[in-house]
């Protein structure tokens, strides 16, 4: 299937760093990326807008609830017969208690080094490099 004629999958990211610059950073339970890391998100459910759909998967697989800022960036990665089109906005957390939740098996805040141990999902470092998203700490 080529990339024109693919189905695209509406998907959101929150990009979300503390008052340390550490990044929040989950453990995907599930494919795609089972076992690698990412930021907190997911698909967009019909009728939901970005910001509602991050606020919901954020909230889901943290605990946290946050406030949905500027749009940082987009990538598509491929899925099984289509493609996931991620719009990632940079968050800022409202309240909550961080724990993993639906969907993660773990979820922590990491610094640069602690990043540059962890298995992260394909092409993550790239864009969050990209964007100048990294953890400053």
């Amino acid at each position: 299937m080529t990339a024109d004629r693919a189905f695209l999958i509406r998907c959101v990211g929150g990009i979300i760093h503390d008052s340390n610059g550490r990044l929040l950073l989950v453990r995907r339970a599930n494919p795609p990326g089972e076992g690698r890391w990412s930021i907190p998100g997911g698909r967009v459910e019909p009728g939901e807008d970005d910001r509602t759909a991050l606020t919901r998967e954020v909230l889901e697989e943290t605990g946290l609830s946050v406030t949905v800022g500027r749009f940082v960036g987009s990538v598509t990665r491929p899925a099984a017969h289509s493609l996931y089109d991620i719009h990632d906005y940079a968050c800022q957390v409202r309240s909550g208690v961080l724990r993993a939740g639906d969907d993660a098996t773990d979820a922590r805040w990491v610094t640069t080094a602690i990043l540059a141990t962890l298995p992260l999902s394909e092409g993550l470092l790239e864009a969050l490099r990209g964007w100048g998203q990294l953890p400053w700490a």
